[in-house]
């Protein structure tokens, strides 16, 4: 039985992982693609440094939470699926009322930047179950 345990950790945390690196080169782009577009500069919060580790650590962090909610719960990802929905409408709107800067220009490409980072990642973090279970993913990338 522990045996069992330990894989299906190692599964959800290496999905997560995989998920986190391929979430990392989609961020990095959207970054580069939103700044090159909107002329958008201050880097304070949102860098190729944070994007690198946070995005991993992030989704590396979701795995082992799936994990959780898969020992909880049993097999049933709707709960899971249900309170990733739930979180990352919740994030999109602090986004969406939070003020950064003084400049209304800034501030509102300040959104769309996070904004945009936001829904990458809980997209992805939604999406953590149906890797988790495909065959083919645990075969061939795992």
């Amino acid at each position: 039985m522990l045996n069992d345990q330990d894989n299906m950790f190692t599964k959800a945390m290496m999905t997560g992982l995989f998920v986190g690196i391929f979430d990392t080169v989609i961020c990095l782009v959207y970054n580069i693609g939103y700044r090159d577009f909107t002329g958008y500069l201050p880097s304070s919060l949102v860098n190729v440094s944070s994007l690198i580790f946070a995005v991993n650590l992030l989704l590396l962090l979701t795995g082992m939470l799936y994990f959780l909610f898969r020992k909880v719960f049993g097999g049933r990802d709707n709960f899971y699926i249900v309170m990733g929905v739930l979180f990352t409408t919740f994030l999109a709107w602090k986004t969406e009322t939070g003020h950064r800067f003084a400049d209304a220009t800034v501030n509102a490409e300040s959104k769309g930047l996070l904004l945009g980072i936001v829904l990458i990642l809980g997209v992805s973090a939604i999406l953590l179950p149906f890797f988790y279970r495909s065959k083919f993913f645990d075969k061939y990338i795992l």
